[in-house]
């Protein structure tokens, strides 16, 4: 394994590898894909601040391991999920374009089904997901939100990367630096 940053996550001790972007930027990547124990741990620190929240929503994929910890802790059987592509069962949703965050380096797009917009219409709506950095995949979660009539309650990460540690909007469980 090559260089690696190393961070506490709530008592949780993790590696993460250092990886370069094609902009040249080198971020310390925070993968919960295939690692349940690190799932486990993040989903169930974040669910402690989702404390009011009706709904969860988050954005595939990486937030959706993380999101299903959370509403199994909160006794929460649906949660929406924004895709990143529109689905046949989708045509009846909704959708939202947004800018391009720190990984993907180009403008994105978000769908609702109509079952989550009907899900989170009128309600108290925590957003998760792993980690905030320049806030586009936040701006876009908001978006969805706000267009599906949704209520922002609480905005949710495990980790603020950079200059995210300084937004009084957010709650994370830990800081990681632009390397």
């Amino acid at each position: 394994m090559g260089e690696v940053f190393k961070v506490n996550i709530k008592g949780f001790e993790a590696e993460l590898p250092i990886l370069t972007l094609p902009s040249g930027i080198n971020i310390a990547f925070f993968n919960l894909h295939g690692d349940s124990t690190l799932t486990e741990h993040c989903g169930k620190e974040i669910a402690k601040l989702a404390e009011g929240c009706e709904v969860l929503i988050t954005a595939e994929s990486k937030g959706l391991q993380l999101t299903h910890v959370v509403a199994r802790e909160l006794g929460m059987r649906y949660y929406a999920v924004a895709r990143k592509s529109k689905k046949l069962y989708m045509q009846d949703g909704i959708s939202v374009e947004y800018g391009s965050s720190i990984t993907t380096g180009k403008a994105q797009e978000l769908n609702l089904s109509k079952h989550d917009v009907d899900l989170i219409k009128g309600k108290k709506v925590g957003i998760i997901d792993d980690v905030v950095s320049t806030g586009e995949s936040l701006k876009g979660l908001e978006d969805i939100v706000n267009k599906a009539g949704g209520i922002i309650y609480k905005k949710l990460f495990v980790l603020a990367e950079g200059n995210a540690k300084d937004r009084k909007d957010i709650q994370y469980l830990a800081t990681i630096p632009l390397l």
